[in-house]
């Protein structure tokens, strides 16, 4: 492919991103205002959380998946995001209030009322300079967490693979330590959480009364990771972008090529943290406040995964398996942490059945992939028996106790379920659900298949027709 060619189809795809994009951010105003925020809290939580772990895993995947380096520094990144973005928001009124226990905070200034002041405290100009402010520093939560990427990537990015990926978790330990220790209380207040900052909420336009009259803390959300994925999309099919792409496949030949390694790493490794500083901003506007307690190594454990559930190296798989995690955690297997009954014998009758059934096809599918991975002989094959051998034993024994309660549903179960969909998506699913591929190839290769389907019945039909009318004519 000539380097022309490349350059056109990148330009594409950057505009086909940037045209979803804006087709997204329509949608969730829609459904925003449609909707009714008190009934559907569930909803718009997960596509709010969403929305802040989509930008995050996209810049986790920046530096894992296009650059191969393996980082878990992301929580503390967006720490620094979090308490940056808080720390120069917070209205100079509440300060005294949320640093009572520090008697009151080291820096008295606000950037949002200052930029509201310069375009008029209230209307229009006091809008305009609320949504700068915000936006101003949303830039410098994710400049401060860059300038902190710059600073420990210097010893750091010499290091490779796991030391590298240690060597980031740990820095992210030590900077949720530091940002709770008591002497930097009058800027961090210390364990206690920050408030009062604006919040998504803030968003909302409301009239004279009071009263809110158009919905966008969800549209939001969506606009600023909408804007910041656009901008990684745009980054990775720069000639920065594919000397990432290089290094992460060879860095011998990379540096071969005239490829600065220690340059473009720490370019990717600072760009990275800029997004996830933003991220962590975001976070914060989500929660309503910032602690550190909160950005635990888990968080970046739950980024890992959805950028691993939606592909290594693919941009809108990392969002899309963002969705997904937060819809099944936060939303569609709610019900499995409340316990219930069965209603009816009918359904009773069917949880038996369906459990019996699901023995046997986990059986079969498990000695399908043990003969596909060569196993011929019975010791080979016979672990492939025992998850159904339990579950089937388990149905019995729920079968002999007469107990009309559904199983296993109790606070906590949803976890299990979902730990349970993760494995067998891990299992099945590689290279994630994307792989290193795009929306838009995974969705070509999803009409090419319909249509070699549809277009192999009608092949058939019509051979059919063919040698009916041959036969006929034979007779």
């Amino acid at each position: 492919m000539s380097a022309v060619t490349l350059e056109k189809k990148n330009k594409k795809g950057s505009f086909l991103a940037l045209i979803g994009v804006l087709v997204v951010l329509a949608l969730t105003i829609v459904l925003e205002n449609v909707l009714d925020p008190n009934a559907n809290i569930i909803v718009f939580t997960a596509l709010k959380k969403g929305a802040v772990y989509a930008l995050v895993a996209v810049s986790m995947n920046l530096l894992n998946g296009f650059t191969g380096l393996f980082s878990l520094g992301q929580a503390g990144f967006m720490l620094l995001g979090g308490y940056t973005f808080a720390i120069l928001t917070i209205p100079v009124e509440a300060r005294e209030s949320v640093y009572y226990i520090f008697d009151g905070a080291a820096i008295n200034f606000s950037l949002t009322e200052s930029l509201q002041n310069l375009f008029g405290g209230s209307g229009v100009g006091g809008a305009v300079g609320f949504v700068l402010g915000i936006l101003v520093a949303l830039v410098c939560a994710g400049l401060v967490a860059a300038f902190f990427a710059w600073l420990i990537g210097l010893p750091v990015l010499k290091l490779k693979s796991d030391y590298l990926a240690i060597a980031t978790l740990g820095f992210a330990e030590i900077i949720r330590a530091i940002f709770q220790w008591e002497p930097l209380g009058k800027i961090t207040n210390g364990a206690n959480a920050l408030k009062s900052f604006p919040t998504l909420n803030n968003f909302n336009i409301v009239n004279a009364d009071g009263q809110i009259v158009l919905r966008l803390s969800t549209f939001a959300a969506f606009a600023i990771a909408g804007l910041c994925i656009w901008l990684v999309v745009l980054l990775i099919n720069s000639s920065y972008g594919r000397a990432f792409k290089a290094i992460r496949e060879d860095e011998i030949a990379a540096e071969a090529m005239g490829i600065n390694l220690a340059k473009h790493k720490r370019m990717s490794f600072m760009i990275s943290s800029f997004f996830a500083g933003v991220g962590g901003a975001l976070l914060a506007m989500f929660m309503n406040q910032v602690q550190a307690k909160t950005f635990t190594s888990t968080m970046t454990y739950e980024i890992l995964l959805i950028v691993v559930l939606g592909g290594i190296g693919s941009v809108s798989g990392s969002v899309i398996a963002a969705f997904l995690y937060m819809a099944c955690s936060e939303w569609w297997l709610r019900f499995l942490d409340v316990p219930t009954a069965f209603q009816s014998e009918g359904r009773y009758w069917t949880f038996i059945a369906v459990l019996a059934v699901a023995a046997v096809l986990i059986t079969l599918l498990l000695l399908w992939r043990r003969k596909k991975g060569g196993a011929k002989k019975l010791g080979e094959m016979w672990s492939a028996f025992l998850p159904g051998v339990v579950i089937l034993g388990y149905d019995i024994y729920y079968l002999t106790t007469g107990s009309r309660d559904v199983p296993f549903l109790n606070s906590g179960f949803r976890m299990v379920v979902f730990s349970v969909i993760i494995m067998v998506v891990v299992l099945f699913f590689r290279r994630g659900l994307f792989g290193d591929k795009e929306l838009p190839y995974v969705l070509r290769q999803i009409g090419a298949f319909f249509k070699r389907l549809f277009s192999g019945g009608k092949k058939t039909v019509a051979a059919n027709a063919n040698n009916e009318k041959e036969g006929g004519a034979n007779e």
